[in-house]
């Protein structure tokens, strides 16, 4: 087998070819005869997965979802500026700008004048189709709230978990990072981010902090995710808008943004010693990975709500503790590895086991904290995050560069564990069974590459990073 670094620098060009081969893939066909649809993709679609499949058993994510494909986007980003992707990723980008932006002139009306939804579907799938009072209402803000739309930049038909509002702040969040790349901004690309970015912030302002259905699309309410992601949006959006003089529009961003960063700082249980996923949960799912995912989405550099944050360590410490005693492949774990992740306790989904993105995410986490300690932050040590950092094996005494030697060698123990149930062709499916490790639910995701992606040059930038010497700091009161 070979040594950790060769595998992860193998698996991330595996990964990143594997992501980019559902980034514009016109070459492929979609059969839903159910519902009478034929799709194939157009360029700048992002597909969750390549995988035709039926819930037979594996899921139909044939869609262009909006936090989906911005994730990818992302990742495509690093993978760029990391060396991996080559110029491919700003042809596929200029791509995936063009479709977005047809996106913002779809029109449910005229959509249903063309396509007699009821009449195309098959009898047994009418249960399944949306209202086409609906459909007609899609136009403008409502089509972003949409989550998802066929990869050929048609309406998705199908009921669904509406309205979500963490698509729009993902991709303003992610293209405004696009933006800050001089390679390959030509004059039509530039113009393309921008009227984006401007749509998405419009849409971000509108919707910030009005209730809309979770990461998961299960459960309607207020979320930390969704607010964090639209936080970090209006705040780099308030920046972007004044570098071009815009002071008005930045001041509304940097409002709703301060307002939302309020409400999330509520979400703190000092019961359960973790941030609540939810404003309000009464199922036993306050503890949950999407505000790690979170975290890392918005990407806050330092500060409450970053990796530096210690209550987003006792969260991700508390959720290592779950899935430690839940899931069966986590017991007797060899020291070299950390525990596989998952979303919440008792998930249902499929196999309900581990998730490649919620595992690659604990590592992810860790490399990140290494990178900002090597940079000259700062690391507290507090009531809250004792049990963490007990965990990462860090002590009072120690200064930031041996803590942050800590960070990358449990982020690694994260790594093996992916490695562990990746096999040697590197596909990545969306789960691996919390019993067998067998890899469930879509097949090749695109996120589970992208959060390959991202893990892998982020532990590659904590290992260069300069280290710093600053000391740890106590928490108050103590010696």
């Amino acid at each position: 087998m070979p040594d950790l670094d060769t595998w992860i620098a193998a698996q991330t060009r595996c990964a990143t070819a594997a992501m980019l081969r559902a980034i514009s893939a016109t070459h492929l066909v979609m059969e839903r005869p159910g519902f009478g649809q034929r799709v194939t993709p157009r360029p700048g679609s992002v597909l969750a997965s390549p995988v035709a499949a039926h819930y037979d058993p594996d899921p139909d994510y044939f869609f262009h979802w909006f936090r989906d494909a911005a994730i990818v986007i992302e990742a495509l980003r690093m993978a760029f500026a990391a060396g991996y992707a080559g110029v491919a990723a700003l042809e596929r980008l200029r791509e995936f700008a063009q479709f977005s932006l047809t996106l913002l002139s779809l029109d449910g009306r005229a959509f249903l004048r063309q396509v007699n939804v009821r009449a195309s579907a098959q009898a047994a799938f009418l249960q399944y189709l949306r209202p086409d009072e609906e459909l007609a209402a899609l136009s403008g803000d409502a089509v972003l709230a949409d989550v998802r739309v066929n990869a050929d930049g048609t309406p998705d038909v199908t009921r669904w978990s509406r309205p979500q509002s963490d698509g729009p702040a993902l991709t303003g969040v992610t293209l405004m990072r696009w933006w800050q790349l001089p390679a390959g901004a030509d004059a039509p690309l530039r113009s393309a981010l921008n009227e984006l970015i401007r749509a998405a912030l419009h849409f971000t302002v509108a919707y910030a902090g009005k209730p809309c259905f979770d990461i998961w699309e299960e459960t309607s309410g207020h979320h930390y995710y969704t607010q964090l992601v639209q936080a970090e949006a209006l705040r780099e959006g308030a920046r972007w808008l004044e570098e071009t003089g815009q002071h008005a529009p930045a001041r509304t961003c940097k409002a709703a943004a301060q307002e939302l960063i309020s409400r999330l700082d509520a979400l703190w249980s000092d019961a359960a010693g973790c941030y609540r996923a939810s404003a309000a949960r009464a199922d036993g799912r306050e503890l949950d990975m999407a505000v790690i995912l979170a975290v890392l989405h918005a990407g806050r550099p330092r500060g409450r709500h970053s990796v530096l944050d210690p209550r987003t360590q006792a969260t991700l410490g508390a959720l290592e503790e779950l899935f430690a005693a839940e899931y069966a492949i986590n017991r007797e774990l060899p020291p070299e590895r950390a525990a596989a992740m998952g979303r919440y306790a008792n998930d249902r989904y499929y196999s309900g086991g581990a998730y490649f993105f919620a595992t690659l995410a604990a590592a992810e986490f860790y490399f990140r904290l290494a990178t900002a300690l090597r940079s000259g932050e700062t690391l507290t040590a507090t009531r809250e995050n004792g049990r963490f950092l007990q965990r990462l094996g860090a002590g009072q005494a120690v200064d930031n560069s041996e803590v942050a030697a800590l960070a990358v060698q449990r982020g690694d123990a994260f790594m093996r564990t992916v490695r562990a149930f990746t096999p040697v062709s590197g596909d990545l499916a969306e789960q691996f069974d919390r019993t067998t490790g067998v890899q469930t639910s879509a097949k090749n995701l695109s996120w589970s590459y992208a959060a390959f992606i991202t893990a892998a040059v982020s532990r590659a930038q904590a290992c260069r990073s300069t280290a710093a010497s600053a000391p740890v700091t106590p928490p108050a009161g103590t010696a």
